[in-house]
């Protein structure tokens, strides 16, 4: 397993994953450090977690528009239970779960 260190926002974070994968990760701490600067440029003036945070909803919004145009309207419809779609919620769980982790970590030199 690869250990890289990322910058999100100035601060380090050494992340693992599989060998292989690591310009994917590079690719993907891009994408965050650039939404994190969006929120910032809007003069947003908040802490780390929530920087993070704010950037993860970002992301999760494209990812759900995104979704909705691959299958259509009906994915964007709560189903029967009213209640949004379990690959959704799953996946937006996953995200803030991600952003309180890294909120939450020391970071490392």
């Amino acid at each position: 397993m690869a250990q890289l260190t990322i910058r999100i926002n100035g601060y380090p974070y050494t992340v693992g994953c599989e060998d292989g994968q690591e310009d994917r990760l590079l690719a993907m701490a891009e994408v965050v450090e650039s939404r994190v600067a969006s929120i910032k440029a809007m003069g947003t003036h908040t802490g780390e977690s929530k920087l993070l945070v704010l950037a993860a909803l970002l992301m999760a919004d494209e990812l759900h528009d995104l979704q909705a145009a691959a299958v259509g309207p009906r994915r964007a419809v709560p189903d029967r239970a009213g209640k949004p779609s379990r690959h959704l919620a799953e996946t937006l769980t996953r995200l803030a779960d991600a952003a309180e982790k890294l909120a939450g970590d020391p970071v490392q030199p």
